[in-house]
């Protein structure tokens, strides 16, 4: 029987607020890391100018109460800080990597240890290198017939990429209403004030850019900055997830 390991969630959004682990076999399967993603509720991006700040940005998010974080291939030496991140953390943290528009960029993360991958549209190749490793794959949509074409592939998440660009939650509830299986995670346009509507419409997970990631705070030292928008937002999940509770009809 394969040993076991536990892996600290640090921001459990759909349970108490106090830190919950979440038992994962020494090879992560997709559904154990989608698990975690949907169980922490966020995906920051992590897309930063050089590997010194994105590590940075990981430290703040983490302090904040974040142990998801998706590495943009945009990212210098992108490869290099998600096996960095993999080292030095561990079962900790899930590190995926985002902006793969290649299979071969599929194949380095991979390597370096990334428990995910990400893009911004729909590459059914990249879907399918990323399936063949058991690792979990989020590829980008928009309309809805890429949504079925992303879910149809395998995905384990959806991301819905701009959001915002199309209406944010309401277009996610427009979604959802016909497609109640799949699983989103919608990006763009996510914030504290945003989040709650997001939650209530249907996400599963939320990705965030740079709303969350400011990098021109981190570029002047204000990284604690970060970690308390961080928690701001961790906050605001919590409660829209309490509140889907109240609401849902006992057994």
């Amino acid at each position: 029987m394969a040993s076991q390991t536990k892996m600290n969630v640090v921001t459990n959004v759909n349970g108490p607020k106090d830190v919950n682990k979440l038992d994962m076999n020494d090879k992560r399967d997709r559904a154990e890391v989608r698990a975690a993603v949907e169980l922490v509720g966020l995906v920051p991006v992590v897309r930063a100018p050089s590997a010194a700040l994105a590590v940075r940005a990981v430290d703040a998010l983490l302090a904040g109460g974040v142990s998801v974080f998706e590495i943009t291939m945009t990212v210098p030496g992108a490869v290099g800080v998600i096996e960095q991140l993999v080292s030095r953390f561990g079962d900790r943290v899930v590190v995926g990597a985002g902006t793969v528009l290649s299979v071969a960029d599929a194949r380095a993360c991979i390597r370096a240890g990334a428990s995910f991958i990400v893009s911004p549209g729909l590459d059914l190749a990249v879907v399918d290198e990323v399936k063949s490793h058991g690792v979990c794959v989020m590829p980008g949509a928009l309309t809805p017939t890429e949504v079925i074409a992303a879910w149809k592939a395998g995905a384990d998440l959806v991301k819905i990429f701009p959001c915002s660009a199309l209406g944010g939650p309401r277009y996610l509830k427009a979604l959802r209403g016909p497609l109640p299986d799949v699983r989103f995670l919608p990006t763009g346009g996510v914030t504290a004030a945003t989040a709650g509507d997001y939650i209530a419409a249907g996400a599963s997970a939320l990705g965030v850019g740079s709303e969350l990631v400011d990098i021109a705070a981190l570029e002047a030292g204000q990284d604690a900055f970060v970690t308390a928008r961080t928690r701001e937002l961790v906050a605001a999940v919590e409660i829209a997830r309490a509140a889907l509770r109240s609401v849902r009809p006992r057994a």
